[in-house]
């Protein structure tokens, strides 16, 4: 709908083009003409201030949709009851002002033509936004072909006990439910009141293991803090689980397995190999660096291998981010961060350029991301990246003591993306409870042992800078249990990762529940005589067409990992059994049915690519679009042209009016009076 109001300039050159046409004279109107009522929906004081306002609308929705998003812009301004309603107002204003010409003479067509013309848009805009079909789906190679469309409106589906699943509009940008004023969604068929009382912005999912008298799995609840970062983390793990037997804190990973650990030393050390090069190659490390941590800092190669260098970051002083100290062999440089963040600079009496990538001033991993909590300089934190041409760093021949061998006399490297990192605990429960673990640590080696199960007693010093972790509570038998809570999307940096959610309440034979779901979760709620699973999402609507991935494609520039373009290559299948095979990239859409008569009359499925995931080649996105009113658009669009050019342009269709004055209709009929009072007294 939002092409109407590009139309307000062909609408007002069309009312005003036509000013001189209306009769001068209201006797040659027609009775229903003259209607006070016609009249208000044919004036033109109607047209400017329906197109006033529309001017004012779509310049707020263009704002709303830069400073928030499509789905805000149309939620106030585009898709607003408010707005359809003056769209209406607007056609009718044009269909009135036509029939005000009538009987129609040969220079009203112009005039005609264009208001016939801005109808028929609007039309078709109407037509495409209440039939049409936009959306995406998400497609996997060789799995069987699906049709399920994924819109973006939010819903609450329900798998009542009768077996029907029901959908309800969960769209809450305004005036969203809470505790006081829930929405009601009526009664199930098991007869149990469904109610939404609470949105929130941001929602965590927190295991919550469900104790079993047997089977099942163990489960541990560990505490791990530091000090210097002034940070707990705490989590349930599940042994052998895959989603739930593992918890990684980016630089670090726990994880939880069933049986006993290897006590005593794990093998012999890894000694490097004793031959080396000392031909000079390109090098590039990018290194982690703690202000309170001088000792301590991360390093991840990226290419060639370590530049060796020590990096120190200086504690902030009078409001400034510090200075990052570079120390190889007997040189020493020193970097301003504020000043060289996002530069890269050279260093002096070396063969390497420094860049500042990243300044946190208050450090913490949350989701095993960097992030910084607040703005205060209570743990300052950097992130460098060395590059240039040089001899790699060469790897110590001292052993380390407890049995493994730094790679190089630099940081530690960081490694690769899908390689096990180097800092890993790996905890094992016993059937008769007892824990034993096996750590690994980039700093302190690696080594194996008993863990108590009492918080009071010193944690396990991982060797992870200070973290230090310890176990409350273990469970020998146990379920997976998800629970949900809303989080203060203001106080917590990773919220902005973490989905929506509602709060639902369902009410059955006195007994009262409520549970929060989160967006693209289900759960299910014990009710009578079968429990109901509800789940929460966006909104799926069935197409009478399947999709199949048949390849995915992508290439990259050359010399390089960029990707410079990636097609898919599909199968649609219809219901009746027609289908067809072809491919879409970027700009380069396939249509389905491909005839001509499904595309101009608006009938065809158009498919382009939407999006692919860089760590599953097998996936691929793409979009689904369905304008029943595109034929109309274009004829309304065209019409308009015409219109506007005849009126501009050929002879013809202009009415000449020189010379006669339009007057109000009253000034007419009074002019009309005195004329003929004059003409009586003669």
């Amino acid at each position: 709908m939002e092409i109407a109001i590009h139309l307000e300039g062909a609408i007002l050159i069309a009312e005003d083009v036509d000013l001189p046409m209306a009769r001068s004279n209201p006797s040659e109107q027609l009775g229903w003409q003259r209607n006070p009522v016609f009249e208000f929906f044919a004036s033109l004081k109607l047209a400017v201030v329906l197109l006033g306002v529309l001017i004012v609308a779509a310049i707020a929705g263009t704002i709303w949709e830069s400073s928030f998003d499509a789905k805000v812009a149309r939620a106030y301004v585009y898709g607003a009851p408010w707005f359809n309603f003056w769209l209406v107002l607007l056609v009718v204003n044009l269909a009135a002002s036509a029939l005000s010409r009538w009987p129609w003479k040969k220079y009203h067509l112009a005039f005609l033509i264009t208001h016939l013309g801005i109808i028929t848009l609007l039309a078709g805009s109407l037509i495409g936004r209440v039939f049409g079909t936009e959306g995406t789906i998400t497609l996997f190679k060789g799995e069987p072909p699906t049709n399920r469309l994924l819109v973006n409106e939010r819903q609450l589906r329900v798998h009542d006990v009768d077996g029907i699943i029901k959908g309800y509009a969960a769209e809450f940008l305004h005036h969203p439910p809470n505790p006081q004023h829930p929405r009601d969604l009526g009664t199930l068929a098991s007869g149990a009141r469904l109610q939404i009382v609470e949105y929130a912005a941001a929602v965590a999912a927190n295991l919550n293991p469900k104790p079993l008298a047997e089977g099942g799995a163990p489960a541990v609840h560990f505490i791990i803090s530091t000090a210097m970062m002034n940070q707990r983390l705490e989590n349930w793990l599940l042994a052998d689980d895959p989603e739930h037997g593992k918890f990684s804190m980016g630089l670090a990973n726990i994880e939880l397995k069933h049986g006993t650990a290897e006590l005593g030393r794990d093998g012999a050390p890894r000694r490097p190999s004793s031959t080396s090069k000392n031909e000079e190659i390109d090098l590039e490390e990018s290194i982690f660096a703690f202000s309170k941590a001088p000792d301590e800092q991360i390093g991840h190669v990226r290419k060639g291998g370590s530049t060796g260098a020590k990096i120190r970051l200086e504690p902030p002083e009078h409001g400034s981010k510090g200075r990052v100290l570079v120390s190889l062999g007997e040189n020493e440089t020193s970097f301003d961060v504020a000043e060289n963040l996002g530069r890269e600079v050279k260093i002096d009496n070396l063969p390497f350029t420094l860049k500042i990538e990243d300044y946190w001033p208050d450090f913490r991993i949350e989701n095993g991301k960097p992030r910084s909590v607040t703005d205060q300089a209570n743990n300052p934190a950097v992130l460098v990246t060395i590059s240039g041409k040089a001899v790699p760093a060469s790897a110590p021949t001292t052993e380390n003591p407890h049995g493994e061998m730094p790679t190089t006399s630099g940081p530690a490297a960081m490694p690769p993306t899908g390689a096990e990192t180097p800092n890993r605990l790996t905890l094992f429960v016993a059937d008769d409870g007892a824990i034993t673990y096996q750590l690994a640590s980039r700093k302190a080696g690696k080594s194996s042992g008993k863990i108590d199960i009492n918080p009071a007693t010193a944690g396990l010093p991982t060797g992870w800078a200070d973290w230090q972790l310890k176990i409350d509570k273990v469970l020998p038998h146990a379920e997976a249990q998800t629970d949900f809570t809303p989080v203060n999307a203001e106080n917590i940096p990773s919220a902005a990762d973490l989905p929506d959610g509602l709060r639902v309440r369902l009410e059955q034979n006195g007994r009262t529940i409520e549970q929060w779901v989160a967006a693209g979760w289900q759960v299910t709620i014990p009710t009578t005589p079968n429990p109901t699973m509800i789940a929460y999402g966006w909104k799926i609507v069935p197409l009478p067409i399947g999709l199949e991935l048949l390849d995915f494609e992508v290439k990259r520039n050359e010399g390089s990992d960029t990707p410079a373009s990636f097609k898919s290559t599909l199968r649609v299948t219809s219901a009746e059994g027609a289908s067809a095979t072809g491919s879409c990239w970027m700009n380069h859409p396939f249509s389905f049915p491909g005839s001509a008569l499904h595309t101009w009359t608006g009938q065809t499925y158009k498919i382009s690519q939407a999006s692919w995931n860089p760590e599953n080649l097998d996936q691929s996105t793409v979009q689904i679009l369905r304008d029943p009113g595109w034929l109309l658009k274009w004829i309304g669009s065209l019409l308009v042209v015409i219109g506007v050019f005849m009126m501009f342009y050929l002879q013809p269709y202009r009415k000449q009016t020189e010379g006669e004055p339009i007057l109000p209709i009253a000034k007419v009929e009074e002019q009309t009076r005195e004329t003929s009072l004059v003409s009586a007294e003669r």
